[in-house]
């Protein structure tokens, strides 16, 4: 600094607006969570909620796959199949939400299914929640009678998570933020939420601002994630129902809103659905729409998605698996190179973007570590978090 710019420059005064703003940033923004987000969820009527719904829906989208694995291998590789029937076959479903809202079926006892549906969470290996009808006039006390009802019958459990349909305004965040509170004190469970974006509301305020963006930094840490709801919010848009599709723009626009919004908050993003069912006589169809829509969101940075029919199941691992073969191919070689120092053509940001794809293909278990060119997940952790790595490829 020059002794002109010394003489009348506050350098206190700088330094205090540069601490506020690290201070700012790294409470506002602590950074993304790559690994653990599912690559789906499950949408199942609270009324069937059952133990062996991973089960019964991996045969039946194993038994699809058989079906019509000859024009599954027309549209992605045929070791890509083979490797979606084994993940079938295993570990078919990694994330459920029980839903009380569009739907749901009543048995004739909510209560009771409610029950049901937390002594089924509490078994289940995998992630499991529910969707609550609402926060809204009509629907708030149902829903915290589900979810007390839910809730109850936990032994304990981690982050367990419920989703909030119908969100529209800030001030239901503060809703399910006391919610969290006050089960928390009553039956000693974490309670986290998600937040579903079936409304334009939801994006943009009376303001002009990005309601959802305010919406995660309201939540004192709470939400989990963000859910696009792809009929409800083009409809709210006036979208004709024929028109109705993920890959919509004004879906589009939804989902760029909620993704920047959430960036470098450690929330989620969750594309929405398809109601193209592969069933009847337009099997293949369905299949093949599905498999380019997951290929779409996961080429635009969605990396989980809704899956509403065992069929679905088919498509969403085989696109996955294509989507990470394919990430691994450019990118291993390139982050080898960057942790040997052979290559001067990719620096900190860009070796962190290659490991980060690979670190969630290495979750959800699409990829090996042989696949990553790396030696060690430390180093793909390492270099996710920018920490210095020598040419050894050591911390």
């Amino acid at each position: 600094m020059g002794d002109m710019a010394k003489s009348i420059l506050d350098t206190g005064l700088v330094e205090r607006h540069v601490a506020a703003a690290a201070g700012y940033l790294a409470s506002h923004y602590p950074g993304d969570r790559v690994a653990g987000q599912p690559v789906h969820t499950v949408y199942l009527s609270a009324a069937k909620a059952d133990p062996s719904v991973i089960e019964d829906w991996g045969h039946r989208a194993s038994e699809l796959l058989e079906e019509n694995r000859p024009f599954l291998t027309s549209i992605a590789t045929e070791s890509a199949v083979t490797q979606t029937a084994t993940v079938l076959t295993h570990s078919p479903i990694r994330d459920i939400r029980f839903d009380f809202e569009d739907g749901y079926r009543s048995t004739g006892d909510e209560m009771r299914d409610a029950r049901r549906v937390g002594t089924t969470v509490a078994q289940l290996p995998v992630k499991a929640g529910v969707r609550i009808p609402g926060l809204t006039p009509d629907d708030w006390r149902r829903s915290i009678a589900i979810l007390e009802a839910v809730v109850a019958e936990l032994d304990s459990t981690d982050d367990f998570v419920f989703t909030i349909p119908k969100f529209r305004a800030l001030d239901q965040v503060g809703a399910a933020v006391e919610l969290c509170r006050a089960f928390e004190r009553a039956h000693g469970v974490s309670l986290r939420f998600e937040l579903q974006i079936e409304s334009p509301q939801a994006i943009v305020a009376t303001d002009g601002t990005a309601t959802v963006a305010a919406a995660i930094h309201r939540s004192q840490g709470r939400c989990d994630g963000l859910h696009y709801g792809t009929y409800d919010y083009s409809a709210a848009c006036g979208i004709a129902a024929m028109h109705q599709s993920l890959d919509h723009p004004v879906a589009d626009h939804a989902k760029a809103v909620m993704q920047a919004a959430a960036a470098q908050t450690g929330v989620w993003v969750c594309d929405g659905s398809t109601q193209v069912a592969p069933v009847g006589g337009r099997v293949q169809d369905a299949l093949d729409l599905h498999f380019r829509l997951v290929s779409r969101s996961l080429a635009r940075g969605y990396y989980q998605g809704w899956d509403m029919h065992p069929g679905h199941l088919v498509t969403r691992w085989l696109a996955n698996i294509e989507f990470y073969r394919a990430a691994a191919a450019v990118a291993a070689p390139r982050l080898r190179a960057y942790i040997e120092r052979t290559s001067d053509f990719d620096e900190p940001a860009s070796a962190e973007a290659l490991a980060r794809v690979l670190v969630r293909g290495l979750d959800c278990g699409v990829l090996t570590l042989a696949d990553t060119g790396v030696s060690s997940a430390a180093q793909l952790a390492a270099v996710v978090a920018r920490a210095p790595i020598d040419s050894e490829g050591n911390r």
